[in-house]
């Protein structure tokens, strides 16, 4: 679909959550999903710094083509990345996209590293 403006518009479709939403290909997709859920409506993916540098809005790209603009490794490592992980507030989609949340709290971030050392 293309907008008024020649922009293109994805849709997203949130696994789990009965969701499709719109995403120009100008858009970050968390900007997209939280739109689609306006209060008083749970979010899609969980919100936090919108900068990268969290991880709240870390995602799992299940279909669809996308490119990404620079996010902090401490949430998404080189290889999640090759497996489809991102953070949402770093990705434009460049075609109809499925994704799910894949959100893992610093805790479990420190467990997985763990077991990864052993």
């Amino acid at each position: 679909m293309v907008d008024g403006n020649g922009t293109r518009v994805f849709s997203i479709k949130v696994r789990g959550a009965d969701l499709v939403a719109p995403c120009p290909e100008t858009e970050k997709l968390l900007i997209a999903l939280e739109q689609a859920t306006p209060f008083p409506r749970p979010k899609a993916v969980s919100v936090g710094c919108r900068k990268g540098g969290c991880g709240a809005c870390r995602i799992r790209v299940i279909s669809g083509e996308y490119t990404t603009i620079k996010m902090s490794r401490a949430h998404v490592t080189e290889a999640e990345e090759a497996e489809g992980y991102v953070l949402a507030c770093r990705v434009f989609p460049a075609s109809d996209m499925e994704i799910e949340p894949a959100f893992i709290s610093p805790k479990e971030r420190v467990e997985m590293r763990k077991a990864s050392l052993n």
